[in-house]
């Protein structure tokens, strides 16, 4: 894990957009992130590339591959605490040697064991935002969780609650049910993955409180061993997939300002653009800004 300074020293003045050039096949390619396949090993190198809507920008934004990756990093030795994580034993000295030849790209990398991905996105929410918001103001209840009535927007809710979504290869995932999900799971693997999901986000909760932030919401992704044991993979507790807010100023019955996406999505909520692909291109103030965010958040967190 690298230090703060280590990190900044690190962060390009362009933006990574693709890997080429590795000698290791590559087997995915999403949103953000490329796969590499090693046979019992998956590496997975993270670029700057960043979405908003299902499409992504033909811009990036430099560096942010090396700040999800760290961050990712950092949280990752924390969750170690409740529950095994995918990352290969020994993971940084692992990953200098693999990418001896490739030093640019270490910092954005991560070794991983080959597991199973569930089919399913363990969605935690503590306060009512973002689609919950919406739902709650059509419903008064989040999928299968009935919530009391009159709250106000950016309100933390009475516990926090589990609302699972699929993953779509394509197009959006789907909110689902706790028992659409166990359907999808079965029962033993849903209680796991329930059980913990709301353990993660009560440890990021926190720790994300001792640097001055509040986890308003997150995503976690399991998978599991031959045995059927269960790992956290992907991403975790990055502004990529959790909604953090600043302590201070934090006051109900609004949106919050928030280090993630968000700061995107709004600007492009500003734009004549029906959110298909292809997506506009992002100013440099919009880049710029993104960036300071995603640093802000890393800064929080690993200052503690």
């Amino acid at each position: 894990m690298m230090t703060i300074a280590e990190i900044r020293g690190s962060l390009p003045s362009d933006a990574l957009m693709t890997v080429e050039g590795l000698p290791f096949k590559k087997i995915a390619s999403g949103k953000v992130r490329e796969i590499f396949d090693l046979g019992d090993r998956l590496l997975i190198v993270a670029t700057d590339r960043i979405s908003a809507f299902d499409a992504i920008m033909p811009n990036g934004v430099p560096g942010k591959g090396v700040l999800l990756t760290q961050i990712s990093l950092w949280w990752f030795a924390r969750a170690a605490e409740v529950m095994p994580t995918h990352l290969v034993p020994e993971h940084d000295a692992a990953v200098a040697e693999l990418l001896k030849d490739f030093p640019q790209l270490a910092a954005r990398s991560m070794l991983v064991r080959k597991l199973n991905p569930l089919p399913i996105e363990a969605v935690v929410r503590g306060y009512l935002a973002g689609s919950g918001w919406k739902e709650y103001k059509k419903t008064q209840a989040i999928l299968d969780h009935a919530l009391p009535a009159g709250m106000l927007e950016s309100q933390k809710l009475p516990e926090p609650i589990f609302t699972p979504s699929t993953k779509a290869a394509q197009g959006h995932d789907e909110p689902i049910t706790e028992a659409r999900c166990e359907e999808i799971l079965g029962a033993e693997t849903f209680a796991k993955v329930k059980k913990a999901t709301l353990e993660l986000f009560a440890l990021g909760t926190k720790v994300a409180d001792r640097a001055g932030l509040i986890l308003a919401d997150t995503k976690f992704e399991f998978g599991t061993d031959a045995a059927g044991n269960l790992f956290l993979i992907d991403e975790v507790l990055t502004p990529d997939s959790s909604r953090y807010w600043p302590q201070e100023g934090y006051a109900p019955g609004k949106p919050q300002p928030s280090f993630d996406k968000q700061f995107v999505r709004d600007y492009l909520e500003s734009l004549d653009w029906d959110k298909q692909p292809p997506a506009p291109a992002l100013p440099a103030d919009i880049v710029a800004r993104s960036r300071d965010l995603y640093l802000g958040a890393l800064e929080k967190l690993m200052s503690i």
